[in-house]
């Protein structure tokens, strides 16, 4: 079967020559209609190529949501919040927030604006069917760029992302040099090297490393341009932004770690080749988190903690023992197959040592913002 994503690439390779890994990485996948995130095609859960914290269980959505209430409580009970979402997937973590504010902080769900931020036109039609009877009745909206979100929005604000950061564009700089996709001479994918802009050595000096012989390190410029724009929309206003991912830190590297992460997934088998069928795996780096602190704190916003997703999971949890977890079961096996979901999300045997969540604030005093249940285990 041709690949038309393919060969759109080589034809600009064969016009334009090599070009930058991050291009490359972008056009796989948000290419319009050909792009893993672009095209029609299931990419989430147990039909797509992998899963996120949002297809184990509503779990997530409802303590997330708890959280998201008490950070409404901190910014003095404002009569509307908005809550941008980037990169909201088929909607699943929206539904299961909007509908547990509703169930249990009546006077939140009031106040709260769901703004979901999408660039995938197929994936904002998913979103548009689960939560149509929201987004009818102005609870939620759903936007292809975050620039009109933020517009939209008013004094009081939470940006929230889930898996976001390690789906942007990176460039790759290997010992040899800044990494360039290029045609061999039997057609197929081949790198060559160039020597780095002084913008990706400037990444690296302040927030990585640079790489060793024989190795290979990312420069995530792009989701520095992201973090410069949400950290301008939360210095204009009052607010908290959280983002969950799996990373590093700039010590985590220089102790020998998260060197050349870039990943794919496809059915659910993780692969380092990102040069096999384009579009149709996913393609991910880890994420920089040493990398957006400092870009958030130099644009004014004040880094509250970053921890692992059992911590802060645990955190809001653990005060009511995780009764969102258990409300509405009846029958014991019912219990236990929540009790094993709750794991999954929580333990090291699942995902909770893997994921990673940073919280970022502003206009809050440091006092109220460090009483966050969430962070509760950053500060200990």
């Amino acid at each position: 079967m041709t690949n038309v994503l393919r060969d759109r690439i080589v034809e600009i390779i064969r016009r334009e020559g090599p070009i930058p890994f991050s291009r490359y990485m972008a056009m796989c996948l948000y290419e319009p209609e050909l792009g893993y995130y672009a095209r029609a095609c299931e990419q989430f859960g147990k039909a797509g190529d992998f899963y996120t914290s949002s297809d184990v269980h509503a779990l997530f959505g409802r303590l997330m949501c708890r959280q998201f209430e008490q950070m409404w409580r901190t910014l003095d009970f404002p009569k509307a919040i908005d809550l941008i979402e980037l990169g909201p997937g088929r909607g699943l973590f929206a539904l299961d927030v909007i509908d547990w504010a509703d169930k249990k902080f009546p006077e939140f769900a009031t106040a709260l604006r769901y703004r979901l931020v999408e660039t995938s036109a197929w994936l904002r039609q998913r979103q548009s069917e689960r939560l149509r009877q929201h987004v009818e009745l102005g609870r939620a909206s759903i936007h292809a760029q975050f620039e009109e979100a933020s517009r939209q929005s008013g004094e009081s604000v939470i940006v929230f992302g889930n898996e976001f950061f390690d789906a942007l564009p990176v460039e790759v700089v290997d010992h040899r040099g800044s990494v360039r996709v290029a045609l061999g001479p039997d057609g197929k994918f081949n790198e060559r090297f160039v020597q780095p802009s002084a913008e990706e050595l400037a990444y690296l000096n302040r927030n990585s490393i640079l790489p060793q012989d024989g190795g290979r390190v990312e420069a995530s410029l792009a989701a520095q341009d992201w973090m410069r724009n949400i950290s301008a929309v939360l210095a204009a206003r009052r607010g908290f932004a959280v983002f969950v991912d799996y990373g590093f830190t700039q010590d985590e590297q220089r102790a020998g770690r998260h060197h050349d992460t870039v990943m794919t997934y496809r059915q659910h088998t993780a692969s380092p080749d990102p040069y096999q069928a384009p579009g149709e795996q996913d393609i991910t780096a880890h994420v920089n988190f040493t990398a957006l602190r400092n870009e958030a704190e130099a644009r004014g916003l004040r880094h509250e903690g970053l921890l692992t997703q059992a911590a802060f999971l645990v955190g809001i949890g653990e005060p009511n023992d995780f009764a969102d977890a258990f409300e509405g079961c009846v029958l014991p096996q019912e219990r236990a197959k929540v009790a094993m979901q709750l794991k999954h999300l929580v333990t090291p045997a699942g995902i909770g040592e893997i994921f990673h969540v940073m919280v970022l604030s502003h206009g809050i005093e440091a006092e109220a913002a460090r009483r966050l249940a969430g962070i509760k285990y950053a500060r200990s």
